[in-house]
């Protein structure tokens, strides 16, 4: 028998802020998080020098040194929404959660950058100065998973997802499908991205990042015909998701059902998307949730402000569900990678509960190579919808699709 699955906690870090009163008035400001890196300008053959970075973040006083001494910033950033996840929940220093019934579905593009500095300097220089017995626990591609299931003593089923841009949308999915067959009773899922500037050199590398360097405000610009790229942000979003009849019995409080996921591969080429795969994922996630397009009211979408990617993106959506709503908070926080799949995740279900969807910002004339669609710009808009849907598409083709339900009552 299959079992429904919900939402019952959410924890987040982000350039807009750690909490949703904050993130909601910075999405209601109508201006993003992105700055000019004077850090980066040492870096002569870089063309942008943009970035939405979480500034001056620190991990909670409260953890020991033991508790960090594994964790590079992306998994401080995961453990702490986490954290922040399950005291929402009111399961934090539950000690039911550790007998088994709670896993762990997580990842993010990479490990910790500085740690991966310090083995290229053993590797390259024999330099081992800066080499300790955790600096691969630091930089293995499972750092967060591992991290949020040792630092909360959890037993159940662990998933990485390292899968680039779809990581945080993978979590979540296989998460849900994790306690819709009944394999485990709750999960810890989502993603986080720590910011280095070699994410910046390698979108630069392929012509794909923005270059508004004495502009900042003005990008990125998804969608948009006068768009020029990317910016790299960074993050977390952890969702707890439990049993939904478990979650009733024990009183919880529920945000949202997760009624569809599916997940396609691209099969073709390394970075250049493909609409029909794209549009596969997204019918395969309506299927899986037994709902036609039309009871999707708000599409959230990956918009990077990528040409090749915005164009296909759009395409695809419109085909499947005609002119439908749509936006990006990429605009605000930038590309945040392994964690914008958790995060826009979070600002779906927020934005469907309250009856409002932020517009993509600097959208001011659509490319007319984009499907023809709905897109929400200059201000809010405000929609009734039970359903809506997250998209993430990353490199090496992995599609992803969420649809997620409001609970009303």
């Amino acid at each position: 028998m299959l079992r429904r699955v919900v939402v019952t906690g959410i924890g987040g870090i982000s350039a807009l802020g750690r909490d949703w009163s904050s993130i909601k008035e910075g999405l209601l400001s109508y201006e993003n998080k992105v700055i000019c890196m004077p850090q980066w300008q040492r870096y002569e053959e870089l063309n942008t020098k943009l970035a939405a970075p979480v500034l001056n973040y620190t991990p909670p006083s409260h953890w020991t040194r033991k508790q960090l001494r594994s964790m590079g910033k992306v998994a401080q950033m995961c453990t702490e929404a986490a954290e922040q996840a399950l005291a929402d929940a009111g399961l934090l220093g539950d000690e039911s959660i550790k007998d088994g019934r709670m896993g762990v579905a997580c990842g993010s593009s990479t490990g910790s950058p500085p740690d991966i500095c310090h083995i290229s300097e053993l590797v390259l220089n024999g330099d081992s100065s800066h080499f300790n017995a955790n600096t691969y626990v630091r930089i293995m591609p499972h750092t967060t998973a591992a991290n949020l299931s040792i630092f909360f003593g959890l037993k159940g089923r662990v998933i990485p997802t390292s899968s680039a841009c779809a990581s945080g949308n993978q979590g979540i999915g296989y998460a849900y499908e994790a306690i819709k067959y009944g394999k485990v009773d709750m999960m810890l899922a989502g993603g986080g991205e720590e910011l280095c500037v070699s994410e910046a050199f390698v979108f630069d590398s392929l012509f794909a990042t923005s270059q508004f360097n004495d502009a900042a405000k003005a990008t990125p610009k998804p969608y948009d015909i006068h768009r020029d790229g990317l910016v790299i942000g960074e993050g977390a979003g952890i969702l707890v998701l439990e049993e939904y009849e478990m979650a009733k019995a024990r009183g919880a409080k529920i945000y949202a059902e997760i009624v569809g996921f599916a997940c396609t591969s691209d099969g073709t080429h390394i970075t250049r998307p493909e609409r029909a795969t794209m549009r596969r994922c997204m019918e395969m996630a309506l299927e899986d949730a037994c709902l036609p397009p039309s009871a999707i009211g708000y599409v959230n979408g990956h918009g990077t402000a990528t040409e090749q990617g915005d164009i296909a993106e759009t395409q695809a959506t419109a085909e499947v569900f005609g002119n439908v709503p749509i936006s990006s908070q990429k605009s605000y926080l930038g590309h945040t990678l392994g964690a914008c799949g958790a995060l826009e995740s979070w600002f779906s279900i927020q934005m469907m509960n309250e009856g409002w969807f932020a517009p993509t910002i600097n959208l001011k004339e659509v490319d007319p190579r984009c499907g023809e669609l709905d897109y929400i710009v200059d201000q809010i808009r405000t929609i009734d919808t039970e359903y809506v849907m997250n998209n993430n598409f990353a490199f090496g083709g992995v599609n992803s699709s969420l649809i997620f339900k409001r609970m009303d009552g």
